[in-house]
């Protein structure tokens, strides 16, 4: 159940070490009907020390932090705390930690000029299991992450290609047995996981693969060689 299908409003954390950023995303944010902002971080340590405290349903995070930077904070939270929904905001369009941030489990991104209710949006879909990417970079990013990437100087050719449309190494993993036709307490039996771990990561797998359905999730992952 979405938080907007329980009455209540979506409890969010912001996390940007600029303190005229992060005090105007709060107002702007704060001052919208359906949202609450239990929090805001200056740096990824604090971000997470929120999130153990506040148990929110969505973070608005910076990419670079001090202490710890988004994409370390994404990767605590997805493993810490799978229940909280990753948002991304970034300066710059072309930012490269974007991607990895996807591929580490972020749910969606945003740049810093996008308007208040751009924002909220993103992090009430996202709070649903859906994907928002800023639609200047979308392309890019699927370009980036589809595209073959060279082996280093003087490592061997056959490395491990990336991983499709930022589907995180756990991701792949449960889509395989879901392929497999395991049933979700099936999963979470088989990786040690929670009910609700694997339905999270199953509601990113199909936000990420455009997926509607487990039918069609499995139809995605034959196309690409996953299971």
């Amino acid at each position: 159940m979405t938080t907007a299908e329980a009455g209540r409003p979506l409890r969010i954390v912001i996390a940007d070490d600029q303190a005229s950023v992060r005090e105007g995303l709060v107002l702007l944010l704060g001052g919208l009907p359906g949202i609450d902002v239990v929090g805001a971080a200056g740096d990824g340590q604090q971000a997470l020390d929120l999130i153990a405290e506040h148990q929110p349903d969505a973070i608005l995070l910076d990419l670079h932090m001090p202490v710890l930077d988004g994409l370390g904070v994404t990767r605590r939270l997805v493993a810490e705390h799978p229940g909280v929904a990753i948002v991304v905001l970034t300066t710059y369009a072309d930012d490269g930690t974007v991607l990895e941030a996807l591929r580490a489990g972020a749910r969606s991104y945003l740049t810093k000029d996008a308007d208040r209710a751009d924002i909220a949006q993103a992090l009430h879909a996202a709070a649903s299991g859906l994907t928002v990417l800023d639609p200047r970079v979308h392309a890019t990013l699927l370009q980036a992450t589809a595209a073959p990437q060279p082996a280093p100087a003087g490592e061997a050719p056959g490395r491990a290609a990336p991983l499709p449309d930022g589907l995180t190494e756990r991701e792949v993993e449960i889509l395989a047995l879901i392929v497999q036709g395991l049933t979700n307490p099936e999963i979470a039996a088989r990786l040690f996981l929670s009910n609700h771990t694997v339905k999270t990561h199953i509601n990113r797998i199909f936000a990420k693969t455009g997926s509607r359905d487990r039918a069609a999730a499995i139809g995605y992952a034959h196309r690409h060689q996953i299971g």
